[in-house]
């Protein structure tokens, strides 16, 4: 083996052992070779093509590995969603990140095509109801729920409205038997364009 190759080896080894990544060893940051104008449309870019390939929200911390040091990820946000103000979506702040959605003026236009292809989004009235009452008295378990709406909610509903993933197990209520009780997700907040529980309209009193 040449020394040129040995070299490379033992580089390669090295990068190994300090757990080096390929694509950690070429993404380029920070792009000091482009102008500045074009050093920020690149990032724009990227911070782009991130939250559209991504269901969830993304954290800033996150934005912020693909966009130079010095860059602020408010301010490329802040540029992105002014270039959308004309697009039926909008860049949000939503659950401690940001994400794309539709524009609440195409909803109709959405829901009806979901219904023409047999794919409702909308919730019942009991789901809804029992969505709202979990949110607000959580952890609550099935017992509260009775004494809320005056009658059992069937774990049906409650099943549904997990595999949407948007209820999910809390702590044991204190009750005799140590139930189960129900808490809220972030796909909850995601769904109704929450920051947190705290931003929650106030409500008196949940009914179905």
């Amino acid at each position: 083996m040449t020394g040129t190759g040995m070299n490379v080896a033992a580089n390669r080894t090295l990068a190994k052992g300090q757990g080096i990544s390929a694509h950690e060893d070429v993404f380029d940051r920070e792009l000091e070779d482009l102008p500045e104008e074009l050093r920020w449309r690149e990032w724009m870019g990227r911070i782009e093509a991130v939250l559209f390939a991504s269901a969830a929200p993304v954290g800033r911390d996150d934005l912020a590995r693909i966009v130079g040091q010095g860059a602020s990820v408010e301010r490329l946000i802040d540029d992105i969603q002014t270039e959308l103000a004309g697009r039926p979506y909008e860049l949000i702040e939503v659950a401690g990140g940001w994400m794309f959605r539709t524009k609440t003026q195409f909803a109709d236009a959405i829901k009806a095509a979901a219904e023409l292809g047999d794919q409702p989004l909308a919730f019942t009235e009991m789901e809804m109801g029992v969505l709202c009452a979990i949110a607000y008295h959580q952890p609550v378990d099935r017992a509260g729920l009775k004494d809320i709406f005056g009658k059992d909610v069937s774990r049906d509903l409650l099943a549904r409205l997990r595999y949407r993933d948007l209820i999910s197990n809390g702590p044991r209520s204190p009750r005799p038997g140590a139930p189960h009780t129900f808490v809220t997700t972030e796909t909850f907040l995601v769904t109704f364009d929450l920051q947190s529980l705290r931003d929650l309209p106030d409500m008196a009193v949940v009914s179905p």
